[in-house]
């Protein structure tokens, strides 16, 4: 096989998307919004009708306005993209309907992870977060050596036993329910490529 397609990527969008409508959500939250891959898809669905995209990199935060515009319906009011980190509060983006974050979670620095834990679940608190990040196990598929990552800025690829721990635990500690899944072609000992975390507080209905 070789290095991850782009197809994938494209995969995790739509099933993240998926998600995201059959929710019922208005309004989504975009963490970790990059290069706007993830909003563009949204903003072809007029159920959402506010989309705001957090990325800390002004250089992306660029790319993603660049992409959004030409559609022009970024300029009736939908979407708002904010240069900040979901590692600091961010008080006015607290209760949206929904949250995405795709492929994000790695590139943040194992130190901070209780911190993103407490600005996302403890005060931003979405009804419901989708997550999506490489499933580590399943890098050999990739021809990629023992121990090297997907891209030269994560710091850290989880396998499936010690994601499945994390999410539990933060679901236990802020009041949400988790379930975890994946996306991508299965392999019968090393699992989906790609594992997904859905998150929905516990005091939304239980098919919510």
């Amino acid at each position: 096989m070789h290095r991850e397609a782009p197809d994938l990527h494209q995969q995790r969008l739509q099933e993240v998307l998926s998600l995201l409508k059959a929710s019922g959500a208005r309004g989504v939250l975009d963490l970790g919004c990059g290069t706007g891959g993830l909003l563009h898809y949204l903003l072809r669905e007029p159920q959402f009708d506010t989309l705001v995209g957090l990325e800390q990199s002004g250089e992306l935060l660029a790319q993603a306005k660049l992409r959004l515009e030409p559609s022009g319906v970024a300029q009736q009011g939908r979407v708002e993209l904010v240069c900040g980190s979901y590692a600091e509060s961010q008080p006015r983006l607290a209760g949206f309907d929904a949250a995405a974050m795709v492929e994000t979670i790695e590139h943040v620095p194992p130190a901070s992870l209780s911190r993103v834990e407490k600005v996302v679940f403890a005060e931003l608190r979405p009804r419901l977060l989708v997550m999506t990040t490489p499933n580590h196990e399943y890098n050999p598929l990739f021809d990629m050596a023992p121990g090297e990552f997907r891209d030269p800025d994560h710091q850290f690829e989880w396998d499936r036993a010690r994601f499945r721990h994390w999410v539990q635990g933060v679901a236990k500690r802020n009041g949400y329910r988790v379930t975890v899944s994946g996306i991508g072609e299965w392999h019968s000992e090393l699992g989906q490529p790609t594992q997904l975390a859905r998150f929905v507080r516990r005091d939304e209905p239980a098919c919510a």
